[in-house]
């Protein structure tokens, strides 16, 4: 039996916009850049190339005060085990910043292997639709279609209580 050789990955830091350029060079159906990020993080291979990247947004603007994330970007290269690399990462510097849960959303057809690895729960399919309303115009959303929503608690409330 042929031994495969053992690559090691590294969580490196990067820019909001070289992060965007890179999804949007790699992402196999999410290609439009991303609005309002707030930070990302790379994982590059020994050579230092980038494997992948992951961005997280406010969310909406009814999260503002609620403490959650949006995880709207993770995109790889398909390394071995990035996708939960990136997903744990993100989470514990979300967690960092004073976040209490990180959400993100999969198409349904995606299993979320790497999303349970990492710690996060099926919360079910969304309803699907746009982002737009009357009061509140904005650009077609690119997959309006359902979604299936996850959910990982970063901090419990008892804990940000004790902080606070």
């Amino acid at each position: 039996m042929r031994e495969r050789p053992i690559t090691s990955y590294s969580l490196v830091p990067c820019t909001v916009k070289a992060a965007i350029r890179w999804v949007s060079e790699h992402h196999r159906h999410l290609r439009r850049e991303l609005a309002g990020a707030r930070f990302g993080v790379a994982l590059a291979d020994q050579a230092g190339t980038w494997v992948g990247v992951a961005l997280v947004t406010s969310g909406p603007r009814v999260w503002e005060s609620s403490g959650r994330c949006n995880i709207a970007r993770v995109c790889t290269t398909g390394a071995k085990n990035a996708c939960s690399r990136l997903y744990g990462a993100i989470c514990r510097a979300a967690a960092a910043l004073g976040y209490i849960e990180a959400w993100t959303y999969t198409l349904p057809e995606e299993s979320g292997i790497s999303l349970r690895a990492s710690g996060f729960e099926d919360m079910g399919i969304t309803s699907g639709g746009e982002h737009s309303r009357l009061n509140r115009i904005r650009r077609p959303a690119e997959r309006p279609e359902p979604k299936r929503r996850w959910r990982r608690v970063l901090k419990h409330h008892n804990e940000v209580a004790a902080v606070t």
